[in-house]
């Protein structure tokens, strides 16, 4: 259960867990058991490390590990800010991130430690780089240098407003941005559901925590903060596996968990699932992308559990509107097509172009007022200024209308944004790239409907006069350019981009054949 007292800061609540139930397991990672009160040392020894260091800012660049979730809040006790990155991305592109965060410490997981090496000339000068799982030739140990650390840190340096927390998301012109969230954030709206009686969050001590979702997404680390405040028991994976995931529901009395439905998709269509046994499982929550409503019905008889929605961005650090259990327990599709309320101490509009409140069913921008929002971009004023206005109001860049009860439903995107498997994927990024090919003359990317994915990633393309073009190989030029899961999945060559009047390439033509019979432009 969530003691609101220790809802303060995440240092704070390190403290407060450690002293009510020191000898209970945080977590486990690969076989590695760590409870409360070891967690607290180690994340005390970290702050240790860190000021000795003269350390600010921390980066992580590798898959989830308990290590990770060590250093996120070594780094918050000494008032810090910590950045994960995506291992998906390409080294280049962590590079680039790199070079606009400027780490003091970078940890390096072990799939990464060769990689780092490829990007020498982007890091900071004097940045210490450390082994996050085992030390190498060339990098100390995070075991050994976290070890020779004083056990005991003293007071807290971080206060509830104060960024903690950076976490970069691909913008359209393919440069992350960094969201920076304060302790407040990640905490605050733990109270304002207390307070109103919601407990769709609230696990109570003998809970598990699934966490298989990516650490460097708010749907990774913000499931684990949850966990974290209610002082519950976590399993971490290294990465989403439908097979490990399943059987951690089935063998090892996982209650909880929060999955992106492509990831829902994989655990239900396992033959095994149809016959195992979820009793105990309490609540799965979903988001990051739209789930098809006979995908969620399939999810709900499988699992027989309460299920929650949850729409938000990283900018709102995650869930800013809920459909909650009772929803999906009626079954009703069109209530289960909805993204569901604003929660408590939020609140959401609908914008026309100049931010003017469209009136109730009209589709526009959602926009979100909310303690959840973010501080700002890392060291971007001119992106913080377009995306949250002088109130405070923030621009989702995604289109949706309100009913007359303030359900919320998404329509489509403002931005063209492709949501892939729960990753963001922006086609100006993948355009780019394209007409680096030699044989292409024009390139418009777009999502299409995947049973597998929600969206696939396609390229539509021209062809150059006295050029021949091979879609296999456009797909591999692409992908020694960008992360594989930005690269286009198929490719179609036609004989002319459609343009208005004006000369404006007209998208939504080019989508319009792949999404007909579809009842909502995203999938």
């Amino acid at each position: 259960m969530i003691d609101p007292a220790a809802l303060k800061t995440m240092g704070t609540l390190a403290r407060s867990n450690a002293k009510r139930r020191p000898d209970v397991m945080v977590h486990e990672f690969e076989g590695r058991i760590t409870t409360f009160a070891q967690f607290d040392r180690f994340t005390d020894q970290v702050a240790n490390g860190l000021q000795a260091l003269g350390a600010k800012n921390v980066a992580y660049w590798g898959k989830n590990s308990d290590v990770a979730f060590e250093l996120f809040i070594g780094t918050c006790k000494a008032g810090g800010f910590f950045g994960p990155l995506n291992w998906r991305l390409a080294p280049a592109e962590i590079g680039q991130i790199l070079e606009r965060f400027v780490p003091d410490v970078l940890a390096v997981g072990p799939e990464f430690l060769d990689a780092v090496e490829q990007i020498r000339g982007q890091l900071p000068e004097g940045v210490t780089i450390i082994a996050a799982e085992g030390g190498s030739e060339k990098h100390p140990s995070y075991f050994d240098w976290r070890d020779g650390q004083p056990a005991e840190f003293t007071g807290d340096l971080g206060e509830p407003d104060d960024v903690c927390l950076v976490l970069f998301t691909s913008g359209t012109t393919g440069l992350p941005k960094g969201v920076m969230l304060s302790h407040a954030n990640l905490l605050g709206q733990r109270t304002l559901m207390s307070e109103a009686g919601m407990n769709y969050d609230t696990m109570d001590d003998d809970a598990v925590m699934l966490v298989c979702m990516p650490f460097a997404h708010i749907g990774g680390i913000g499931v684990w903060c949850l966990s974290f405040a209610n002082c519950a028991k976590a399993i971490i994976t290294r990465e989403f596996n439908p097979l490990e995931a399943l059987d951690l529901f089935i063998n090892r009395g996982v209650s909880h968990a929060f999955l992106v439905p492509a990831a829902l998709q994989f655990i239900v269509r396992t033959p095994q699932a149809q016959a195992a046994d979820f009793s105990h499982v309490k609540n799965i929550a979903y988001g990051a992308a739209p789930m098809p409503v006979p995908l969620l019905e399939e999810c709900l008889t499988v699992f027989g559990c309460d299920f929650c929605q949850c729409y938000g961005m990283t900018e709102t650090t995650g869930t800013i509107s809920l459909l909650p259990p009772e929803d999906h327990r009626a079954r009703d599709p069109r209530r289960l097509s909805s993204a569901g309320k604003a929660l408590p101490g939020s609140k959401i509009k609908i914008i026309d172009a100049d931010g003017n409140e469209l009136p109730i069913g009209e589709i526009g921008e959602i926009a979100i007022l909310s303690g959840n929002n973010m501080a700002g971009y890392y060291n971007n004023p001119e992106a913080t200024a377009k995306t949250k206005d002088a109130e405070g109001w923030v621009r989702s860049g995604d289109a949706g209308y309100m009913d007359a009860d303030g359900y919320l439903y998404i329509h489509d995107r403002i931005k063209d944004m492709i949501v892939s498997g729960g990753e963001n994927v922006y086609p100006a990024e993948v355009e780019s790239a394209l007409y680096a090919h030699p044989a292409i003359s024009e390139a418009a990317v777009i999502g299409v409907p995947d049973d597998k994915w929600g969206e696939a990633v396609k390229a539509v393309v021209t062809v150059k006069e006295g050029h021949t073009l091979d879609p296999v190989d456009v797909i591999n030029f692409v992908r020694t350019r960008l992360a594989h899961f930005k690269c286009p999945k198929t490719v179609d060559v036609i004989e002319a981009m459609p343009r208005n009047a004006s000369g404006k390439l007209l998208k939504r033509e080019l989508r319009a054949p792949y999404w007909e019979g579809q009842s909502r432009q995203v999938n």
